[in-house]
């Protein structure tokens, strides 16, 4: 089967299919509280905001496995292992605007090779910091093109979301998180098949 960038949006248009009213507003709800830490905190509102992103994606990989739904609740998860989270991520984030100084490209690929990073933090309790960012390096090994064209796959969705004024995002940030959670499952297969060969 060809796991191109249709067959993951397929799967991550399935995953909601039906079932918009609860992913829609528990993406409404992580946006303001994105936005309210934004405006009382200026810089330092994406550092605050580490464990309620973790959290976000995290919540659409449970419901990936378990059909569990999204719990509002849910959203201070990643406040709960602070330290991990919080240190692992801000790495992340330091890590690629190091790489982006060089020039745009380098910062691209080394946010795509960092991309599965959160996701691991959820299925590896015993990694942190730079244990799980090179978890996703090794893991996004020959899957960083194929991820890139998934996101640009986005591309028309992202452009509506400027002429309705972002209200869109409701709908197409899930839709977007869901096919990421689908296209995790696939590289942590294939990740584990390649270190069990």
């Amino acid at each position: 089967m060809n796991r191109n960038s249709q067959y993951f949006r397929t799967l991550g248009w399935e995953q909601l299919r039906g079932r918009w009213e609860s992913p829609v507003l528990f993406t409404l709800v992580y946006m303001v509280i994105s936005i309210f830490v934004s405006s009382l905190f200026s810089a330092l509102h994406g550092i605050l905001l580490f464990p309620v992103q973790y959290s976000f994606c995290v919540a659409f990989l449970n419901d990936k496995r378990t059909a569990s739904g999204y719990n509002i609740e849910s959203l201070i998860d990643g406040y709960k292992d602070f330290a991990r989270v919080m240190g692992t991520l801000l790495l992340v984030s330091v890590y690629t605007f190091l790489w982006s100084l060089l020039l745009i490209v380098p910062g691209i690929i080394k946010s795509i090779s960092y991309s599965q990073t959160s996701f691991i933090l959820k299925d590896n309790p015993e990694l942190a910091y730079n244990e799980a960012i090179e978890r996703s390096m090794a893991m996004m090994e020959g899957y960083k093109m194929r991820y890139f064209l998934l996101q640009l796959s986005f591309i028309g969705w992202i452009l509506l979301c400027v002429f309705t004024c972002g209200i869109l995002n409701l709908w197409v940030v899930p839709y977007m998180t869901a096919t990421n959670v689908h296209f995790y499952e696939f590289v942590k297969e294939e990740y584990e098949k390649r270190i069990t060969a």
